[in-house]
């Protein structure tokens, strides 16, 4: 089912209408049905019975919530006005209702959203260089596609004794998961066969490490879960990666150091990037074998890892 959205904003000035525009058509673009002033009321049409009817057919309402958007809905002018009004008796039929996403943009106040949307929350797009991320979001939001689905449930382990004599209650990699798409670990890689996870589901990585030095560690595309490797040696910082299919991935093995970055392509096509951060070898001085990196998985699908 293909979700209807109403955008709801102010006319504050051509490049916010603009901005509403294209945000507007790359929804569209992107599967969501968006109902906009500019696209479907016509001249002569009446402006009330317009946002009454659009409002009414909506799953959706975004509220786009500029400086002058809250100002006017606060004190119930134009459009603004009227489309709190009918938002605001939604929200007293379903108290509990997420109908609408409050969208701050051209609003760097303390009051970032109307009175009536308080305690909602919001998502900000203040920031014209987190575009990309807050997009995602807001378009995983609306189609249902959160970036963390919520894992299944298990059964119970402690049902009855024969049961729980059959289980490992605690899995033997429980440990060794790190389900967020971005994240820093301490992995003592002389354990669980050297094997990590990061991700989830689709977005899964099974990071398999060996020892090398303390200044080195090996990292294998031997799991399942992996298709290539490559190593980046031309820069040090996973954002500044602009295109991560540059980077050759014909070996089966590579052997990053300190400050260097692994990018993998996992078998459903998607890419992530591990930095190593330090290394401990138990051979040459340290307690435990240890390898301490930060990583960041690329949910949306893209080898691009600028911001």
């Amino acid at each position: 089912m293909i979700p209807e959205v109403f955008i709801s904003y102010s006319h504050d000035n051509e490049e916010h209408k603009q901005w509403v525009l294209q945000l507007a058509t790359r929804l569209r673009l992107n599967g969501v049905d968006i109902i906009l002033d500019r696209w479907n009321l016509k001249l002569g049409s009446d402006l009330a019975s317009f946002m009454e009817r659009g409002l009414s057919k909506s799953q959706r309402v975004i509220c786009i919530c500029s400086n002058k958007y809250v100002t006017k809905a606060n004190e119930g002018l134009g459009g603004a006005g009227y489309e709190k009004q009918i938002i605001s008796a939604e929200y007293i039929k379903n108290q509990n209702s997420n109908w609408v996403i409050p969208l701050i943009k051209n609003n760097y106040t303390d009051k970032k959203v109307p009175t009536f949307l308080s305690g909602r929350q919001y998502i900000d797009f203040n920031d014209s260089n987190l575009y990309e991320v807050k997009y995602e979001e807001l378009l995983r939001d609306i189609l249902d596609e959160p970036v963390l689905p919520i894992p299944p449930i298990g059964p119970n382990p402690f049902k009855n004794i024969k049961e729980f004599a059959k289980q490992k209650f605690i899995p033997s990699t429980e440990k060794y998961i790190s389900p967020a798409t971005k994240g820093y670990v301490t992995f003592d890689y002389s354990n669980n066969n050297g094997r990590f996870f990061i991700g989830q589901e689709e977005l899964t990585f099974e990071l398999c490490f060996s020892k090398a030095s303390d200044t080195n560690i090996y990292i294998y595309n031997d799991p399942e879960s992996i298709s290539t490797i490559s190593l980046v040696k031309d820069i040090s910082n996973i954002n500044q990666i602009a295109d991560a299919r540059i980077y050759d991935n014909s070996s089966r093995t590579r052997t990053p150091a300190i400050n260097q970055i692994i990018i993998l392509q996992n078998i459903n096509g998607f890419y992530a990037a591990v930095k190593i951060l330090s290394i401990k070898d138990d051979t040459r001085g340290d307690k435990n074998d240890e390898v301490t990196f930060e990583y960041f998985i690329q949910s949306n699908g893209s080898p691009i890892f600028t911001k």
